[in-house]
């Protein structure tokens, strides 16, 4: 069984899903309002949600995976400790290799607007390293080479931070 913490919904046009958190305490500041940036866990809750309702969760096309290329959040009012929030998500725009999002959470007590976000992902097609030309592989005379400095090497993106390739 695979229970589903959101819901269909009209309450708010044009969205047509909404799925609730509460505000916990580690989600708060000093004062006790929500840190900005935990805004964006609630936003990737609603969506998961909403894709667990189509029945699309799981890893992306072929082994890939959708990545998060943009995100533009408008802050309009705070939410506290304990708030249950209700966060609206649709799918705006999807494109050949992207899709874009709109969300917008509301504190359920009154229905005040406390935050709208614009969320782009993209599906990412990562090549896998590659050896240098005419280096050994593992196991060759020097056995496997150490990864580099500061962690394991990434795959480079385009200067538009999107992959090699040229899609999007």
């Amino acid at each position: 069984m695979n229970p589903e913490l959101g819901r269909v919904t009209d309450r708010k046009p044009p969205f047509k899903y909404s799925a609730i958190a509460r505000v916990w305490f580690s989600d708060t500041d000093a004062q006790g309002v929500v840190y900005y940036g935990r805004y964006l866990p609630y936003f990737d809750h609603a969506r998961t949600e909403y894709h667990r309702h189509l029945g699309s969760t799981g890893p992306g096309l072929d082994g890939h995976d959708f990545v998060m290329r943009a995100s533009q959040v408008e802050y309009h009012a705070p939410a506290r400790f304990d708030d249950l929030l209700e966060i609206f998500v649709r799918l705006a725009r999807i494109g050949r290799t992207s899709a874009t999002y709109e969300c917008a959470a509301y504190r359920m007590e009154d229905d005040a607007l406390m935050v709208t976000a614009r969320q782009t992902v993209v599906l990412g097609f990562w090549d896998p390293p590659r050896a240098p030309a005419g280096a050994a592989g593992p196991g060759g005379p020097a056995g496997p080479s150490p990864p580099p400095r500061g962690g394991a090497r990434k795959p480079p993106l385009s200067p538009a931070g999107l992959p090699p390739h040229g899609r999007r």
